[in-house]
């Protein structure tokens, strides 16, 4: 597996991937296949896929290290691309389909609601990821601190998930957060176990 992993072929193959839930919801949109609500299906599927992808690129390293596939890191910057992608399709999706790209209203609208404001916050720290994902702003910001801010992304999967729970709280429906959650938890775990082992190694 890693040996094909390493191919040149295995990235545009992800990509293809990676685009395939675009692809579908604009086939879906032409074809007016999204059911009674077509706004509201854009706006909930592209922010369900931003929450998919933030899992994804979450469980890269995990998966990395637990199946000893090292080439698997060559994909963790094109999913975080991806997903920030998708987060802003989903921010486009609600401030066209739902506040008709009035600023203003958009402005009362994450002043007035607590879980836009939480989903905006997101989208500006996934923002400020994916500016400096590329390699040039590594060198410039050094490794040690373009890892620290990168770490930022638990943090914003905290948010995405609280963005989640929230819209979710006024149907009384929180089975697809707390799977979610869930995920996200045993991803961080697996982070904060692995800290700890290497503190113990390191005192050793």
């Amino acid at each position: 597996m890693n040996a094909w992993l390493s191919r040149p072929g295995a990235k545009p193959v992800l990509l293809l991937a990676l685009c395939g839930p675009l692809a579908y919801l604009v086939w879906a949109a032409v074809a007016d296949q999204l059911g009674a609500n077509p706004a509201e299906a854009l706006i909930r599927s592209t922010g369900d896929w931003t929450l998919r992808m933030l899992c994804l690129v979450l469980a890269v390293t995990p998966l990395r290290v637990q199946t000893g596939w090292s080439a698997l890191a060559r994909f963790r910057r094109m999913i975080g691309v991806a997903t920030f992608c998708y987060g802003l399709l989903h921010l486009a999706a609600y401030a066209w389909l739902d506040m008709g790209l009035d600023v203003s209203e958009i402005a009362l609208d994450i002043a007035k609601r607590p879980f836009i404001l939480v989903g905006f916050t997101a989208m500006l720290l996934l923002s400020v990821l994916a500016a400096t994902s590329f390699n040039r702003a590594v060198r410039a910001m050094g490794a040690r601190r373009w890892q620290a801010l990168h770490r930022a992304v638990y943090g914003i999967a905290g948010l995405a998930v609280l963005h989640f729970f929230w819209m979710r709280a006024g149907k009384n429906d929180f089975a697809e957060v707390a799977v979610y959650a869930a995920i996200l938890g045993l991803l961080l775990l697996w982070r904060v176990r692995r800290f700890l082992a290497k503190k113990t190694e390191i005192a050793r």
